[in-house]
């Protein structure tokens, strides 16, 4: 009875989260402001001892980093093309039915003696295309 109680907070709680869009907005939000709010401030880098200093984001300067930056931050992080990539891929192969006809063949031509593990492979199979979604 307890877990059932405690399943069902977690599940409620759960689905008070808002979309995971929007955390990302709220979260671009919030690093904003704590560039304004701590511009000038500097710290050392654990590295190289240099000093990194806060700049604001907010200002006409910080927004023009923002966007000359931005094509560098992106391509600079090199998993960023890989999942953009895969997951264009799943997205075609999943919006196409080519996915569900692969799986559903998969089943259909398994041997009885490998039918439960086929299934259990084709069901991790469907779960990770239809939960790729959230890498991006």
């Amino acid at each position: 009875m307890a877990s059932r109680d405690w399943l069902a907070t977690i599940e409620r709680l759960g689905n008070r989260l808002p979309h995971p869009a929007m955390l990302f907005v709220w979260l671009c939000a919030l690093a904003l402001l704590c560039s304004a709010l701590f511009s000038g401030a500097s710290a050392a880098h654990p590295a190289t001892g240099e000093a990194l200093h806060v700049r604001s984001l907010v200002s006409g300067q910080g927004l023009r980093y923002i966007l000359t930056s931005m094509v560098e931050n992106f391509t600079g992080f090199g998993p960023l093309g890989i999942v953009l990539v895969a997951m264009l891929g799943i997205g075609i192969a999943e919006q196409s039915g080519l996915l569900g006809a692969a799986l559903g063949r998969l089943a259909r031509a398994a041997p009885d003696s490998l039918l439960v593990a086929t299934v259990a492979f084709a069901g991790v199979l469907s779960s990770l295309a239809v939960d790729a979604g959230y890498v991006v």
